[in-house]
């Protein structure tokens, strides 16, 4: 027979199922999405406007890199910004028990009615838990305010999975110019390009609900008319310079 106390249960049960997907992996997808669709289209505006291969690679690799630490510095501040949120929820909990308790106790009586508890029954279990301080604030700012303490993210953790998720998604496209020239290189970027982008459409679906294929057609697609507006633009830019 298990000896886990109710919360550790349900702690060990919630973590089996977060394991599952991990919140990390929707980062990284994310990021090497965002990474791939902008510096493919860099390369290809700058292949549409000039041939020379040197700085086709030179626009994407400086592009990977400033979208890298453009998406390093917004998950970091994101999370940041989510944790402070959380904070100020905890704090604005604490005070409203700090100054009138038994109204607080009502309220998350009341809470438990709306969601079908007879009235003595949700008197009871806010009574209950209004007696152990800790339980009490957690659940206030969870009922009353919307937050739990496990959304509390990591930043920096945030920003390395964007950052470098980016960066792998940014240097994609850029493969081919390492080792071919001119036509043959724009061809084969594109190739890899619209290959890698439907098998991260496809990754999306582990944390969406849409099939794998109608994701990574929907990805793919979008890729397409990235790179065919981008070259465009950069022909036609080519034309009027």
């Amino acid at each position: 027979m298990s000896t886990l106390s109710p919360s550790a249960k349900l702690d060990e049960l919630m973590g089996r199922e977060q394991r599952k997907t991990p919140s990390w992996i929707g980062d990284a997808i994310y990021g090497v999405n965002d990474g791939l669709g902008a510096i493919f289209g860099i390369i290809a505006g700058v292949a549409g406007y000039t041939g020379n291969n040197h700085t086709i690679l030179v626009s994407g690799f400086f592009g990977a890199l400033a979208s890298t630490l453009s998406m390093a510095a917004g998950a970091w501040l994101a999370t940041r910004s989510e944790n402070e949120l959380l904070d100020k929820a905890f704090h604005e909990a604490k005070r409203d028990i700090e100054q009138n308790r038994a109204r607080e106790v009502q309220i998350l009586s009341l809470i438990y009615e709306t969601r079908g508890f007879e009235p003595h029954e949700a008197k009871e279990i806010a009574e209950r838990i209004s007696k152990d301080d800790d339980l009490f604030l957690k659940t206030m700012a969870q009922e009353k305010h919307g937050i739990h303490e496990a959304s509390r993210g990591n930043p920096w953790g945030a920003a390395l999975s964007g950052g470098l998720s980016t960066f792998i998604g940014g240097v994609v496209p850029l493969l081919p110019f390492f080792f071919m020239q001119g036509l043959a290189a724009i061809v084969t970027a594109a190739a890899i390009s619209l290959a890698a982008h439907f098998v991260v459409g496809a990754l999306k679906s582990l944390v969406t609900v849409r099939s794998w294929w109608s994701s990574g057609i929907e990805m793919t697609f979008a890729g397409v008319i990235v790179g065919v507006v981008s070259y465009l633009l950069g022909l036609a830019g080519s034309h009027v310079v």
